[in-house]
């Protein structure tokens, strides 16, 4: 797992920008401590991970603010992501969403085009996901597809 990199994928995807660590060190020269802390968005994602290299605070604090991110509501939308490169998208109820690319982008070009001046960009997001999810479930495609005996799409 690379969790600074799946951090910071996971935090463009939300919209909330690349995500920055802030490391301060701790302790003597020969017995530094690290603790980063993630913010991404306005708001501090991950505190406390500490490591005795930058390096291991740095994933610590990623794995942090992925379980933060992970938790927060709209999750049961697309636009979780599952396990890389599987091409699909996980909701809340562990659903597994199989993902069309031209059918995602169309979905957040409509959403961007319809949106009132005011929203925000979690309001096009959370409209764009919804949208992505009823146009699959129109087209008969949905969690269940991908438990078909013939394999998955």
């Amino acid at each position: 797992m690379n969790a600074k990199g799946d951090l910071i994928a996971r935090a463009l995807t939300l919209g909330l920008g690349a995500p920055t660590f802030e490391a301060e060190a701790h302790g003597p020269p020969h017995d530094r401590r690290f603790r980063v802390t993630v913010r991404a968005g306005g708001q501090v994602l991950g505190e406390g991970g500490e490591g005795r290299s930058k390096r291991d605070a740095e994933r610590a604090a990623a794995e942090s603010a992925l379980g933060v991110l992970n938790a927060q509501p709209g999750a049961d939308l697309p636009g979780a992501t599952g396990p890389a490169g599987t091409g699909q998208e996980v909701s809340a109820a562990g659903e597994r969403w199989p993902i069309y690319g031209a059918v995602l982008a169309g979905a957040l070009e409509a959403a961007l085009e319809f949106a009132p001046e005011d929203a925000t960009l979690d309001d096009v997001r959370r409209r764009a996901g919804r949208l992505y999810r009823d146009l699959l479930l129109d087209l008969g495609h949905g969690p269940d597809d991908l438990e078909r005996p013939d394999g998955p799409l």
